[in-house]
């Protein structure tokens, strides 16, 4: 009986681990003034990946950066779940540069 309870709660825990995971769409401002977009559970963690790349020290962040140094995120959306992240990830590709900047300061066209 212990070991079913045992089970029971292990299985609930990692449940609640799964549904407290939050997914956001991030902007990154490079130095050349460009701005990447991508998703991820802890935007400090994935920018500070990313500037490792830059400095040739990781291969965890996007090949993107190597040779572009990410200076700032300058924009973050909390999605519902990684779907809806990469959904929205996809849209805001979409967007022309002039859209992006709107987005980034909040202005709604």
């Amino acid at each position: 009986m212990t070991a079913q309870l045992d089970t029971i709660t292990k299985t609930e825990n990692r449940n609640v681990e799964k549904t407290e995971k939050q997914w956001f769409v991030y902007m990154i401002q490079t130095k050349c003034d460009k701005l990447y977009t991508g998703i991820t559970t802890d935007i400090e963690r994935r920018f500070n990946e990313h500037f490792q790349c830059f400095k040739g020290e990781s291969n965890k962040g996007a090949k993107y950066f190597r040779g572009r140094r990410p200076m700032l995120i300058v924009y973050r959306e909390l999605c519902e779940n990684r779907s809806a992240a990469s959904i929205r990830e996809y849209q805001i590709k979409k967007m022309s540069a002039l859209q992006k900047r709107a987005l980034i300061k909040g202005v709604h066209t």
